[in-house]
């Protein structure tokens, strides 16, 4: 179980490292190198496009990956995912600046960048799955939020890595080819997650469906026909985790070096930070969904979340002299409140699908969502606060409403009576579907 979850976490990490650099560095370097229009807002926006292309690869990646991790198994498609997140990371690292090849500068990028979400995809269904399905029952919301560290860990290196190199060079030092160097570490980064994952064994429980051949046909229509409810439901419950993470690990960045004045330094501190309190917090959240379960603590955790934007910003926008504060206004909602969103949604989609599909489920539901509730945030935000003249109060809005979609779909799953694959209350129309289905496969 340690190996497994040290697989699951080591990978995890690699490859939010790799996603989320890309975003560190959208409004402080790719504006400027690739989308040089002469309007910051404008090349800001351009920048942030291409972050959310990611995004809506993602779901691409997850079908694909999810299919082939419901058919020929977890381990084998997060070897091959962590491959193509560090090939496409490595190369962005590469690309020539739009001063120096034109066009074929952001259509690059652009490409890489697909292929990116893809990798990325495919891979956070198998991370969570090799540690759910692996864990003792009792105890699978702990080890189902392990993976979930990689995010906070993988925004700590890449936001620490991007202030380290800042601090050490000049800014035409850092804009020259300082920033390629935050890429290319991606490298070493791989060869050592490929080392931990080749010595993981395939899971248990799906080793069993394999061996008695109990796999779906097509995954991708055997979940829609037998889940749609907790489909569109877990999509709606997943919106505030993406919504929510955006805003602090990406479009903070941008605000606090844009509008409030705060230097690149101190904001990327500021978003380290938070990311380091939230890595000690997800375990904790998880394991305490093992006590009181998913759906009610996931409701609460939802409203909590949003409504912790309020006095964040109003932080941002009051107190701007006083750094330690903006930091504080980071690390509590992010480390602390986001911690029982995220450290819970894993498991949480566990549990709406069996190991049959579980695969495909969780993976297209996390990443579909995440181009509605991830990738367009900053631009939503961005539009949002420029159409308020500065003012943030129409981004915090829509984290609320956000807030109450996710506590509403929350409460919903609770009230169908799934907890841990089993109906605890009437059953399901899906879920007597799966039932009937489970004594004719096996």
């Amino acid at each position: 179980m340690r190996r497994v979850a040290t697989a699951s976490v080591i990978g995890a990490v690699i490859e939010w490292y790799d996603f989320f650099l890309y975003g560190v560095v959208a409004s402080l370097v790719l504006n400027k190198l690739y989308f040089p229009t002469g309007d910051d807002a404008t090349s800001t926006m351009l920048a942030y496009a291409t972050f959310a292309v990611g995004f809506v690869a993602r779901p691409l990646g997850g079908i694909v990956f999810g299919h082939f991790g419901d058919k020929v198994g977890r381990k084998s498609m997060l070897v091959i995912t962590l491959m193509i997140m560090g090939v496409s990371t490595v190369a962005i690292g590469l690309i020539p600046t739009y001063a120096q090849i034109g066009y074929w500068a952001p259509g690059l990028l652009l490409l890489f960048r697909i292929i990116q979400g893809i990798g990325l995809g495919g891979e956070w269904g198998g991370a969570v799955l090799m540690a759910y399905e692996y864990a003792p029952h009792e105890r699978r919301g702990f080890y189902a939020s392990l993976p979930q560290i990689g995010l906070s860990v993988g925004v700590l290196l890449s936001a620490g890595i991007i202030a380290l190199l800042s601090a050490a060079l000049t800014d035409a030092q850092f804009m020259a080819w300082g920033w390629r160097l935050a890429f290319g570490l991606s490298f070493i980064f791989v060869l050592f997650g490929m080392w931990i994952r080749l010595r993981v064994m395939e899971t248990p429980e799906f080793a069993k469906i394999k061996a008695e051949g109990g796999e779906a046909k097509v995954p991708f229509v055997d979940m829609l026909k037998r889940f749609p409810g907790n489909i569109v439901l877990g999509l709606g419950a997943r919106h505030i985790d993406g919504v929510f993470f955006n805003i602090f690990s990406v479009f903070a960045i941008s605000y606090l070096t844009g509008h409030i004045g705060m230097s690149r330094g101190d904001a990327l501190v500021g978003v380290g930070i938070g990311a380091l309190v939230l890595t000690v917090f997800i375990p904790i959240f998880g394991a305490l969904s093992d006590r009181v379960g998913r759906p009610s603590l996931y409701a609460v955790a939802a409203i909590i979340t949003a409504a912790s934007v309020y006095p964040a910003f109003w932080i941002f926008t009051h107190m701007a002299k006083h750094t330690w504060m903006i930091w504080a206004a980071i690390a509590i909602p992010y480390g602390v409140f986001y911690a029982a969103v995220y450290g819970t949604v894993a498991v949480f989609l566990c549990e709406l699908f069996d190991a049959r599909v579980r695969y495909t489920g969780i993976s297209f539901v996390y990443q579909f969502s995440s181009i509605t509730a991830g990738g367009i945030t900053p631009i939503i935000a961005t539009v949002l606060v420029t159409m308020n003249g500065g003012s943030p109060w129409y981004v915090c809005a829509y984290v609320a409403v956000s807030g109450v979609l996710s506590s509403v779909c929350a409460v919903a799953i609770k009230r169908r009576g799934l907890q841990d694959g089993i109906a605890t209350r009437k059953p399901s129309r899906e879920m007597s579907n799966r039932a009937r289905l489970s004594k004719s496969s096996y």
